[in-house]
């Protein structure tokens, strides 16, 4: 057994930290039907995503009026969702604006450096990181630091967005699930999925474009279709709780209806998606161009975002439209306000919100980038609409339906979800009737950012065949023929409660292991107990009863199969697993090593009985006698008969890949193909005993 991942504190729990409740209900969630246990665990995640998206944004609004009215005497403009106030006219105390945004965003960076410093940036990535690589290891805390620091970093006006905490709230409760009830590797990852488009679609009012979000956002080129039905149960559940408490009219309300009569408005659709596109690969390359700035800075990771949000303040005293999420501002640019706005800043925004957004979050602030990506988008179609209005009649008096489109396409293209973010900004301005020119828009948009094969969301695979799950299923699929009872090892060492860390720690170093499962007088399993977090926790000779579990470590269950196990062990830091019974008894152990050995076994096994069928090729599985003439000779120069082809060689627990220049050991299993007069040649030549009556030793 290896080290398991130490990166995460330890959690002091005692036996009563895992319940029988908890094992009846995870041992349910495993056997019971797709549709109660996708019932169940949507409406839980989405209970989480509405409550949270509640939280958030009471907390966002309440950061905005302590730092932008109350101390800086500005009103950010509304949404008309949330009052449809209009901004302030001017800024009543102009000095306040780069202070309050230096210290919001200090305060922030403070309470992530020193608390939870994988709660820095945007979130969402962090999140499909999450769901690809290790859908157990999201922490509360992080979601709790990057609640509070999101909410100081934007409501003191930094440029962000708020559906990257919610939907890290909901993906963070996700993990939770996976981690007390034991879920398998898929579920896991399709939970928190789903808590990602649950979160985002319940703080927008988009519920269905939140569900085809789940499963578009985790791949450039792909869609994980299996979360698409627990995401829409877990996205209903979630934008149900989020209306009850905020209401369930659409963000920027209901944006009249457009009646394409003709063809001619699609080529300003069709231009509007070019423009889109190419901004949004500046919004991507702008945005991790000043990542890669601030990390070079030689100053404290924590005075970064003060730094970058004292530069957001004093660009705002011009541009005061890139304080804040900018919600308000698409709001006013889907009427006839958009005319009161100098036409210099419409051309300008969209630039000045991606260097605000690179200077608030890109410096290790707290906040999203899909909603400033919105305003970038939305601009670039108001852009195009005051440009072209008075010299194009045709284009109509209404701004609104250009910069709708702007926002599909520019953030739908760099996205890499050009569908999920269609439907939900239908669904946040209430309107079906663009449909067709966002589809040209975002269309053409999405062939630019693909030439690039660039993205916002650098965590998204290419397509499922670079996912670490599916390429197990597609490239090993002889595991899931193996259960796991036929390639588990003994327990090395079981610890048993009640003891002190003394004792464990002791156990373990008699053991010589770093760590092993740990369960309560009655055998049941608790988790695993690492042998360096003992240390940590033992100071002195005092007694400590509580000892520390790694929160990470995921058990199997002895009637899964190889592809299940490798799945976990690929999926979380840990390199072996405890096996456990169907009352969570520990009856074994098994690790990486025990998965080659029988995959090598069992894909043998396939080979001689293909063989057996052909004819023409067989295949040979020896062990290595000590009296073998192959004993210490390079099989170059070993005098095996001509066209056998040694395969593998699998020494202890190891397995050796053959070349010319492997000296072959006693006890040696070795495995070779040729022809069958050959192979016979070589067993009694080298005086290898045939394998047939050890294959199960």
């Amino acid at each position: 057994m290896g080290p398991l991942n130490e990166s995460l504190p330890p959690r002091r729990v005692s036996t009563t930290t895992v319940t029988s409740a908890q094992a009846r209900v995870g041992r349910w969630l495993s056997s019971t039907t797709y549709t109660k246990k996708w019932l169940v665990l949507g409406a839980m995640v989405g209970v989480v995503a509405g409550l949270g998206a509640v939280v958030f944004y009471d907390a966002l609004r309440l950061a905005s009026y302590v730092f932008l009215q109350l101390l800086a005497g500005y009103h950010v403009p509304e949404p008309i969702s949330e009052g449809g106030a209009v901004a302030s006219a001017h800024f009543a105390r102009p000095w306040a604006i780069p202070l309050v945004a230096c210290v919001g965003a200090l305060l922030g960076a403070l309470l992530v450096f020193s608390i939870a410093p994988d709660a820095e940036g945007h979130g969402t990535d962090a999140a499909i990181d999450a769901v690809h690589h290790n859908p157990r290891g999201v922490r509360l805390r992080t979601v709790f630091v990057k609640i509070v620091a999101s909410a100081l970093t934007i409501g003191s006006g930094g440029s962000g967005g708020r559906e990257g905490p919610t939907g890290q709230i909901s993906a963070g409760f996700g993990s939770l699930l996976a981690r007390t009830f034991d879920l398998s590797p898929e579920d896991a990852r399709i939970t928190v999925a789903s808590g990602i488009g649950s979160g985002i679609g319940a703080i927008f009012g988009a519920p269905l474009g939140g569900a085809v979000l789940a499963t578009e956002i985790l791949y450039r080129d792909d869609f994980e279709v299996e979360a698409l039905l627990p995401a829409f149960i877990a996205s209903i559940v979630g934008y149900s709780v989020w209306g009850s408490f905020e209401g369930f009219g659409p963000l920027f309300g209901y944006v009249g209806n457009y009646h394409l009569t003709s063809a001619m408005p699609l080529v300003w659709f069709a231009l509007i998606g070019i423009l889109g596109g190419l901004v949004g690969l500046l919004y991507a390359k702008g945005f991790y161009g000043m990542v890669a700035a601030f990390a070079r800075l030689p100053l404290p990771r924590w005075v970064r975002p003060a730094i970058g949000g004292a530069i957001v303040g004093c660009i705002a005293l011009a541009i005061p439209e890139v304080l804040g999420t900018g919600y308000g501002w698409i709001q006013q640019s889907l009427g006839t306000h958009l005319l009161q706005i100098p036409l210099w800043i419409v051309l300008i925004l969209p630039f000045a919100r991606i260097a605000t957004t690179g200077l608030s979050i890109g410096s290790g602030g707290s906040g999203g980038i899909f909603g400033p990506g919105m305003v970038i988008g939305a601009f670039v179609g108001a852009a195009v609409w005051r440009v072209l209005e008075p010299v194009v009649p045709s284009l109509g008096h209404d701004p609104a339906p250009y910069v709708i489109v702007g926002m599909v396409a520019c953030f739908g293209s760099i996205s890499r979800a050009p569908l999920a973010v269609m439907l939900m900004v239908a669904e946040m301005t209430g309107t079906l009737s663009l449909i067709v020119p966002a589809m040209l828009a975002v269309g053409l948009a999405t062939l630019i950012v693909r030439r690039s094969d660039d993205t916002i969301y650098r965590s998204q695979l290419k397509s499922r065949a670079e996912s670490p799950a599916h390429r197990i299923l597609t490239g090993l699929p002889l595991l899931a023929r193996v259960a796991v009872a036929d390639a588990m090892a003994p327990a090395r060492c079981v610890l048993v409660e009640p003891a002190d860390a003394h004792v464990f720690a002791r156990e373990l170093e008699e053991c010589g292991e770093s760590a092993a499962p740990l369960v309560d007088p009655s055998g049941h399993y608790l988790g695993v107990v690492t042998l360096a977090s003992l240390r940590a926790r033992v100071t002195g000779d005092d007694v400590v009863t509580d000892v520390p579990i790694d929160s990470i470590s995921a058990p199997v269950y002895l009637d899964v199969h190889l592809d299940v196990v490798l799945d976990i062990l690929t999926s979380t830091p840990q390199t072996w697993a405890a096996v456990l019974d169907a009352d969570r008894h520990v009856v074994g152990t098994i690790a990486l090593s025990d998965i080659v050995q029988n995959y090598q076994r069992t894909a043998r096994t396939y080979l001689r009985q293909l063989s057996e069928k052909g004819g023409s090729t067989g295949l040979i599985d020896v062990v290595v006698t000590n009296d073998s003439p192959y004993v210490g000779v390079p099989l170059r120069s070993s005098g095996t008969p001509r066209g056998v082809l040694v395969t593998s060689i699998e020494r202890g627990r190891d397995i050796v890949r053959p070349n010319g220049d492997t000296v072959l050991r006693a006890h040696d299993r070795v495995t070779a193909m040729g022809a069958p007069r050959g192979l016979d040649e070589f067993a009694r030549a080298s005086t290898l005993r045939s394998n047939e009556d050890t294959t199960d030793e």
